[in-house]
């Protein structure tokens, strides 16, 4: 047998019919009626709350206000933009830049960010692959022996190598939609992980601002207590005087005594909360405890926001991170079930390839024998039980998470209400506290004047030096506390963005 003859017999198996040309066209007119249908229902957003304010009460349009640092009155105004950094309104530039330094070094972000870029590139990756044919290069070679006598002809078997050199093309054709619906569920998933990195920097924002005011706080309840137990410690060595004169009874010691250590006691307790404060406060940066280098804040470089930021509640799931991350996550379930319900209908793939097969490496691209295949194949489940069941489980995880987002509302609606509350109250108890502080300090002034004019002993002057202390020390930690609650509804209203003119009072 010649080269011509082993040719024209490994031509006999091409599969390039007339009759498959027939069917693969038919299938194409059949996928072009069907392109543009989707499975599934199409993804709408939910309806935003439809109550107008947060409080079944209405908010006082402004707080107390009270002769004290950060004491001054703060307004409830609708309207205002939320600077993207909110933060600054606290006054305290070495705030800024700790924190600014936090979004550079912040594993938590880093993470987050990665994680954003991995969603990203899955989508990029399904989109190449499903949106765009699979168009592959193959070269390859084989040595093969024929007989042939297989095709009734006579002749010796014949062995030769034989050559070919092709380009493949493979699409399926979407028919139902379904490579749109897994698209559009990777798309929503990326944008669940941006909303998680917009929330993990407020947050990381909003827990920095609150660690570094606690540390102002316990610094300043630290000296107010210090300041207290010498008082108590100088009493306590008159009193024993007292007693060693015969002026006073044992049991006046023990009494003093008891007080004196309940005091010294609190110390390592404050101590202890401030240096885990600090640790919270390297660790929030990117910074191990041990390095040290953080700032110390104190309550003075802070100044209380005059105006406060208060949106709609329509607006509020809009515009805050975990609602909108909730929401994705919806989104997400939504196109799923679409997938799940695509699988239900025919699924058609299209392949085609062209090459060039020869005897040897020179006639490969020259006089070679060209080949090629169309092939289009569709395909209809007929009985596959776990389709109906896989439907069903996707949507149930559709109402699970519009379960969730609704969840998530409600808890962020709740979170802003506690602390509207909590910023009027919190301003009323600093008030109060005010006008005790200027009581004690009043008091304390009175009885240095007495004790300067003998009218008054020196351990009346240690009690009243004692009140005073643990008034102004009430004080600080109400003073802090106002501060906390300012940044906590910054928090609470998603961080920077634009609020809605509409008044909620």
């Amino acid at each position: 047998m010649n080269n011509a003859e082993v040719m024209r017999s490994f031509g006999a198996h091409r599969t390039t019919t007339n009759q498959n040309s027939i069917s693969a066209f038919t299938a194409l007119i059949f996928a072009g009626l069907l392109v543009g249908c989707a499975a599934g229902p199409d993804f709408k957003r939910p309806a935003v709350p439809e109550v107008a304010s947060y409080t079944a009460a209405p908010l006082p349009a402004q707080t107390a206000s009270a002769s004290t640092t950060l004491g001054g009155v703060q307004r409830f105004s609708a309207g205002t933009n939320v600077s993207a950094q909110w933060w600054h309104g606290l006054g305290s530039s070495r705030l800024d830049a700790l924190i600014q330094q936090a979004f550079q070094a912040s594993p938590t972000l880093a993470s987050a960010n990665a994680t954003l870029r991995q969603a990203q590139e899955i989508y990029a990756a399904q989109a190449g692959s499903t949106l765009y044919p699979k168009v592959d290069v193959g070269i390859g070679a084989q040595r093969q022996r024929l007989n042939p006598s297989i095709f009734g002809q006579v002749g010796d078997a014949r062995e030769f190598s034989l050559y070919n050199a092709s380009v493949g093309v493979q699409y399926r054709l979407d028919l139902a939609g379904g490579n749109r619906r897994a698209l559009k569920a990777l798309a929503a998933r990326a944008e669940y992980r941006r909303y998680e990195l917009k929330g993990a920097r407020l947050t990381l924002a909003a827990n920095i601002v609150t660690t570094a005011i606690t540390q102002a706080k316990l610094a300043g309840q630290i000296l107010g207590t210090e300041a207290i137990l010498r008082a108590q410690d100088e009493q306590l060595h008159l009193t024993r005087e007292r007693v060693r004169l015969g002026q006073a009874a044992p049991d006046d010691v023990l009494a003093l005594q008891s007080q004196v250590e309940q005091t010294r006691a609190g110390l390592p307790v404050l101590r202890k909360q401030l240096q885990q404060n600090e640790h919270l406060l390297a660790v929030l940066t990117g910074r191990a405890p041990g390095v040290g280098g953080l700032p110390t804040f104190t309550l003075e470089e802070f100044a209380l926001p005059a105006e406060l930021p208060l949106v709609l509640p329509s607006e509020l799931v809009r515009r805050h991170p975990d609602i909108q991350a909730a929401e994705a996550l919806l989104h997400v379930a939504n196109a799923e079930y679409g997938v799940a319900v695509a699988k239900l209908y025919p699924q058609l793939n299209i392949s085609s390839s062209l090459g060039s097969q020869a005897l040897s490496t020179g006639a490969l691209f020259g006089g070679g024998s060209a080949v090629w295949v169309l092939i289009g194949q569709l395909t209809q489940p007929l009985f596959n039980p776990g389709l109906p069941a896989e439907k069903r489980a996707s949507l149930a995880a559709f109402d699970a998470a519009a379960a969730n987002y609704q969840s998530v509302v409600l808890e962020a609606l709740r979170n802003v209400a506690d602390v509207l509350r909590a910023l009027d109250n919190d301003a009323q108890t600093l008030a109060a506290l005010a006008i005790a502080d200027t009581a004690a300090q009043g008091s304390l002034e009175s009885m240095q004047r007495q004790y300067a004019l003998g009218a008054a002993s020196y351990v009346q002057l240690l009690t009243a030096q004692q009140q005073a202390q643990q008034n102004r020390i009430n004080l600080i930690a109400a003073q802090a506390q106002r501060l906390v609650d300012s940044a906590a509804l910054y928090q609470a209203m998603g961080g920077g963005g634009s609020t809605s003119v509409e008044s909620l009072l």
